[in-house]
């Protein structure tokens, strides 16, 4: 007797069994390695934090008038930064937990 909990994963049965190996297809196979991804991240934090400081600066010469459109842009740069420092926190802490392993 078969119990299926999610009949959509229904393809995967078997493939955990003996003499089977999980061969991904090239669908499921990444594009890029994980520097490549590093970088396009922080590329990504630092131009919403150029667009957010050019219009701070735009408030503040007049050429502005929207607040709301400037402090969501901060916002949304703020909230980038974040997400950035908790990644590198989780890097740094897999990095220390790496070197703490006996070999």
């Amino acid at each position: 007797m078969t119990v299926q909990f999610n009949p959509s994963i229904s393809g995967l049965q078997g493939a955990g069994g003996v003499g089977n190996s999980f061969r991904p297809n090239e669908a499921t196979q990444p594009t890029g390695d994980f520097s490549q991804a590093i970088q396009k991240s922080l590329a990504s934090v630092n131009q919403e934090q150029q667009e957010a400081n050019a219009s701070i600066a735009d408030l503040l010469a007049g050429k502005e008038q929207d607040v709301n459109s400037v402090v969501a842009s901060m916002a949304k740069a703020d909230m980038s930064f974040k997400m950035l420092v908790g990644v590198r926190n989780k890097l740094v802490e897999a990095y220390k937990e790496t070197m703490r392993m006996q070999l």
